[in-house]
């Protein structure tokens, strides 16, 4: 397994359209495995193929608190979402340090492949549900930020980029 390096935000290719995952098998299997492994190192609960600059269909996440029940989903599909609304801070590996309210639905069932290309449906409330809708919005290249007003929006764009500017290695 290995390590992928996470795009931040503002990198345009975050909002590029996840194309749906043709054949499951060893190279999407290593894909999955690859980014559980960074999802866990980074401390994130679920971690969108797009998020490691691969547009297709596939996150993955784990909300235990024992981070022991990894999840693979893989061309997902939203199939029943709850009238219910829940407000909630969300985060993202992909826009580090930076917190917000974000409306999402209380409870969802979505339909899924698993690893090993067979169907299920995960019926989700809670934080797995938030997960759920959080990764599947980056599936279709939206991010948590993008449900804010344009003024929120805006500065975190500026933050991020002074911060990506600071880290940046000194050019000679």
């Amino acid at each position: 397994m290995a390590l992928l390096p996470i795009l931040h935000y503002p990198d345009p290719r975050l909002h590029k359209v996840a194309a749906p995952v043709k054949e499951v098998g060893p190279r999407i299997q290593q894909i999955a495995a690859d980014m559980l492994e960074t999802m866990y190192e980074s401390n994130g609960v679920g971690l969108a193929a797009t998020q490691v600059d691969v547009h297709e269909r596939l996150f993955v996440m784990d909300v235990s608190e024992e981070r022991n029940q990894p999840q693979v989903l893989i061309n997902p599909e939203l199939v029943w979402a709850s009238e219910e609304m829940h407000s909630g801070e969300e985060g993202c590996l992909s826009i580090p340090g930076i917190y917000d309210g974000v409306q999402r639905h209380a409870r969802v069932h979505v339909k899924a492949q698993d690893e090993h290309g067979q169907w299920r449906t995960i019926e989700a409330e809670g934080l797995q549900a938030v997960c759920i809708q959080h990764e599947m919005d980056h599936l279709k290249g939206k991010l948590f930020i993008d449900y804010l007003s344009p003024l929120k929006r805006n500065r975190i764009k500026t933050k991020m980029l002074k911060r990506s500017k600071s880290e940046a290695p000194a050019q000679a």
